[in-house]
């Protein structure tokens, strides 16, 4: 079972997102914030990371970062979830090291095509 993690601070987000996942038979675990998602993904090595860029204690530019300098998850995909939709944020996200980039508010479907290219890309 392909395990996401799911670093979002918006508690309606989290919901919804972990809901429509676990339809699709994915299992989930979540972080409200970056340091607890650089943490979490540490401790369990998920297949993915679904990151929020604005996020409480250390945002989701830092995080990925740290999580894409440390060699223990640099290679687990990260797509950034973000309501910042001009390009220079794309930008802005891969070069922190994002795998790819999907605004909010997010569509599911094209969200669940990018999850299996990474994941597939990376396994």
């Amino acid at each position: 079972m392909i395990r996401i993690l799911i670093v979002e601070d918006n508690e309606m987000n989290q919901e919804i997102l972990e809901t429509r996942l676990g339809f699709r038979g994915y299992a989930t675990l979540v972080a409200s914030n970056g340091a607890d998602g650089v943490a979490l993904a540490k401790k369990e090595k998920p297949d993915i990371i679904l990151m929020d860029m604005s996020l409480p204690v250390l945002d989701g530019w830092e995080a990925t970062r740290r999580l894409k300098a440390d060699p223990e998850t640099a290679v687990i995909p990260v797509i950034a979830l973000t309501a910042h939709a001009l390009a220079e944020d794309l930008d802005r996200c891969l070069e922190a090291g994002c795998d790819s980039y999907e605004t909010k508010p997010v569509n599911f479907n094209k969200l669940l095509s990018k999850i299996q290219s990474l994941v597939q890309e990376s396994s």
